[in-house]
């Protein structure tokens, strides 16, 4: 009897067709699931009968609780190389093998900028009006050249971003609590003082930080309003870094031009979420890493774990 893998949040339902899964189709029927679970015992009922399950990035959490509820579960695959949402520790308990994928962090620096641009010169506005024969020009685009762009984080996605910003004639600072100067000089950046003088001084902000105790929550209320009300923040990390509701109150009352959003608190967003109708926000439903060539790697690589953990030795585990 062939084994049963569940693919999970496949929303653009390609998961078969982007990868060759002729390597384990005789031993394993693959099933994808083009809709989201919204709650942990939907999820569970819906994988009782799976022995594998395959999901991207950190959309879907793996608690113990789940886990605990999943005796047939023996592979998990996500995404990545690393995600925060898997209960390491129960997967081992329950008898599940967790192995990752290879992911480019390019798809997420160009949607930065996708995010970044069009926020600065008001693409979406000037596309609605000359498809709905609006006003001819409505917007003023704030530049780019001369202008600060201030990092909070400057990983692999952080340097990079920090590297079209200085193509485009930015000015670029740094900050993030274990940054040197070495390293930001490196870069070709500069070392900002704190975070709140990068906060303080940016023209534009993006967040590019991995979500941890120390970095939840960094953006909040107080350190919202050090922005200048000219400038726009940016975030493609991890909702909860930014306060979502201090950010929809700083967009309200007009305190920055503008936010680009990619990442929620809540995904995918309730119909009637807030962040749905927020002014001065541009935002796109978890985009950073939905490329063809991340999902040719992750779906690709998936079918790999399979037929390692199949043939007796998992590759790539997580844990």
């Amino acid at each position: 009897m062939r084994l049963r893998c569940a693919v999970l949040d496949d929303f653009q339902d390609i998961a078969t067709t982007v990868a060759d899964w002729s390597a384990v189709q005789d031993r394993v029927e693959v099933v994808p699931f083009t809709g989201h679970f919204t709650s942990e015992d939907e999820l569970a009922a819906a994988l009782a009968d799976f022995d594998i399950a395959v999901t991207l990035r950190e959309r879907v959490p793996f608690p113990a609780s789940l886990l605990d509820r999943l005796p047939r579960l023996r592979l998990l695959v996500a995404s990545g190389m690393r995600n925060s949402v898997i209960d390491y520790a129960a997967a081992e308990r329950n008898g599940v093998t967790v192995c990752g994928t290879r992911s480019s962090s390019t798809p997420p620096v160009e949607l930065t900028w996708a995010l970044l641009l069009g926020l600065a010169r008001g693409i979406v506005t000037e596309n609605n009006a000359l498809r709905t024969g609006g006003p001819w020009q409505s917007t003023v685009g704030a530049d780019l050249n001369g202008r600060r762009l201030g990092l909070l984080g400057l990983g692999k996605i952080g340097s990079r971003v920090a590297q079209v910003g200085l193509a485009f004639g930015m000015e670029v600072t740094a900050w993030s609590q274990n940054l040197t100067k070495e390293r930001a000089e490196e870069a070709g950046v500069h070392l900002a003082s704190s975070k709140e003088e990068l906060l303080r001084t940016g023209d534009f902000v993006s967040v590019h930080l991995v979500l941890g105790e120390r970095t939840r929550g960094l953006l909040g209320a107080d350190e919202l309003a050090l922005l200048k009300p000219t400038a726009y923040l940016v975030n493609t990390s991890r909702s909860a870094i930014v306060d979502q509701d201090a950010l929809l109150a700083a967009l309200h009352e007009g305190r920055i031009a503008g936010a680009g959003v990619d990442v929620f608190d809540i995904e995918p967003l309730p119909a009637d979420h807030p962040m749905r109708t927020a002014p001065r926000l541009l935002a796109t439903p978890h985009l950073g890493y939905v490329s063809q060539h991340n999902y040719r790697t992750y779906y690709g690589q998936a079918v790999e774990d399979i037929e390692a953990y199949l043939a007796g030795d998992p590759v790539r585990r997580l844990g």
